[in-house]
């Protein structure tokens, strides 16, 4: 168990994060804060660029405490957050299939972060060792 655990939290806390460094740092072939944030200020996320700042380190935070498994719980509610941002002003107009740009993806990342949440980060984590 402990050995899926550290699976999970890697796989989705460094892609949480690396998705984060899209927004803040243009990084992976994200839009940096100015693209994002122009984005955010078309779909009514006022100040764009600074929610976009915000919206990226929040990804970036909580992927890596979710991967460290560090305040896991922290970790796993921004991430919880940013996909309840994301699912309501993005996709949520566009159905349940990723296919249509819908809140699957979304939703699987938030069932994920609130699972682990819920039930600990496992014994190879930073938690554990606290």
């Amino acid at each position: 168990m402990a050995l899926g655990l550290l699976i999970i939290r890697l796989v989705i806390g460094v892609t949480m994060a690396a998705h984060g460094t899209q927004k803040v740092f243009g990084w992976f072939g994200g839009y940096g804060p100015k693209g994002t944030g122009g984005f955010f200020e078309s779909i009514g996320i006022k100040p764009g660029v600074l929610m976009a700042v915000l919206a990226g380190l929040a990804e970036i935070v909580g992927g890596l405490l979710f991967a460290a498994g560090l305040w896991t719980s922290v970790g796993a509610a921004l991430i919880v957050l940013t996909m309840l941002v994301a699912m309501i002003k993005v996709h949520g107009k566009n159905g349940f299939w990723v296919t249509s740009n819908g809140i699957e993806y979304n939703l699987i990342l938030l069932a994920i972060a609130l699972g682990v949440a819920l039930i600990g980060a496992g014994d190879y984590s930073i938690d554990a060792l606290l």
